[in-house]
């Protein structure tokens, strides 16, 4: 069934992209607006939990994207030196049904672009938007910016929102999995510092993000490069990974700043969503799934009550995120001790939890995984 509404989607990264696909689910007209000449992806991973495989079963490319990803086993975590594990989160033990999927960003991107394309929604690239008056001559019925942490919408709807820094900075990089490192998530935890790795592509690569706690930084973004060779500078004692290091060839760097969650998501005909109303920091690897939750949500708000669903749209997100978020922020001290002693204990407690009650210490996080999004509007 087709409906009269006409909805525009401002950005096409992966949130924007999945908006695009839930209206078009619900029979909307959809046109997706992106500023980039070309739709492509820098070098990086993306996790996708089953809590945004849910959103993607709905619109029928659950299949699709699970050739692309590479099912994770666990999330092992780890000690930086020795290389050690710690404790091991077995996903398999969780009462979340659908799967926790590894992607090269590029290779989720291409599956949204082309089911986009097979449904006939058309992506304008080299398209500046800066706000609703840059789409006035098309006469949308709703507007959508998922144009990301730099957002001119946000910035619309919440004049007085400022980010500031974290005390933290991170690199990124891909590579070949030349530790054979298997289908796991491993957080390799420091001393003020700590390194997430997991395989993509059928396990031949490996994703690599480094973070550091440091004082200042003047750029917020995702495309600073750097010289390879900081990284054994910098976390030269995370021996196990000095082969990986070796391998690194093209590095990014990016200040980890925080933005408070927007006041207001939607006015009029206008609203945000994704990281254009609540940036999260790569601790829970949750900003992706949000913003395929947020897709999910305001379609169907927008589906049962039109415009004066947007609010409703705000309201049943905002709890949730501000939740995910508050868990994400916290998880960086846990990952950074720095007091041996302090840091040994905890990690003691972590192993033993993990032998004794492994199935308890990954279902602490059902509250996220199990979640079933589609539910949520009735």
């Amino acid at each position: 069934m087709t409906h009269d509404a006409h909805i525009a989607i401002v950005g096409a990264g992966i949130g924007g992209l999945t908006a695009a696909l839930c209206f078009h689910h619900l029979g909307y007209r959809v046109d997706v607006f992106e500023q980039s000449p070309e739709l492509k992806e820098v070098g990086a991973g993306i996790q996708i939990s089953p809590n945004g495989q849910r959103v993607f079963e709905k619109l029928g490319l659950d299949q699709r994207l699970k050739e692309q990803g590479l099912q994770a086993q666990a999330i092992q975590l780890m000690n930086h030196a020795p290389s050690r594990a710690v404790a091991r989160l077995d996903l398999s033990k969780s009462r979340a049904q659908g799967g926790y999927y590894l992607f090269h960003r590029a290779d989720l991107l291409t599956v949204l672009v082309d089911a986009c394309s097979d449904a006939g929604v058309p992506i304008h690239l080299g398209q500046s938007i800066d706000g609703p008056t840059s789409l006035q001559q098309h006469n949308f019925d709703l507007i959508v910016g998922a144009d990301g942490l730099h957002s001119n919408f946000r910035k619309l709807l919440n004049p007085h929102s400022r980010a500031f820094f974290t005390g933290q900075i991170a690199w990124r990089s891909v590579v070949e999995n030349v530790i054979a490192q298997p289908a796991e998530a491993h957080v390799h935890m420091g001393p003020h510092r700590h390194i997430v790795t997991y395989p993509i592509r059928e396990g031949r690569d490996l994703n690599v993000v480094c973070i550091k706690e440091q004082a200042d930084w003047s750029d917020e973004g995702w495309n600073h490069p750097d010289d390879p060779s900081i990284l054994k500078r910098e976390f030269g004692d995370f021996s196990g990974l000095l082969p990986v290091f070796d391998r690194v060839h093209s590095l990014h760097k990016w200040g980890l700043f925080r933005h408070p969650v927007a006041d207001t998501w939607a006015e009029g005909n206008v609203a945000i969503m994704g990281d254009a109303a609540h940036p999260t920091l790569p601790f829970l690897a949750q900003g992706a799934v949000m913003a395929i939750e947020d897709a999910w949500v305001l379609a169907a708000c927008f589906h049962r009550d039109g415009v004066g669903g947007l609010q409703a749209y705000q309201s049943i997100r905002m709890p949730r995120v501000s939740r995910v978020l508050a868990a994400a922020n916290s998880n960086a001290w846990k990952y950074h001790l720095a007091n041996p002693i302090v840091r040994g204990l905890a990690h003691s407690a972590l192993g033993a939890g993990s032998r004794i009650a492994p199935a308890r210490l990954v279902r602490q996080f059902d509250w996220i995984y199990a979640h079933d999004v589609t539910q949520d509007v009735t």
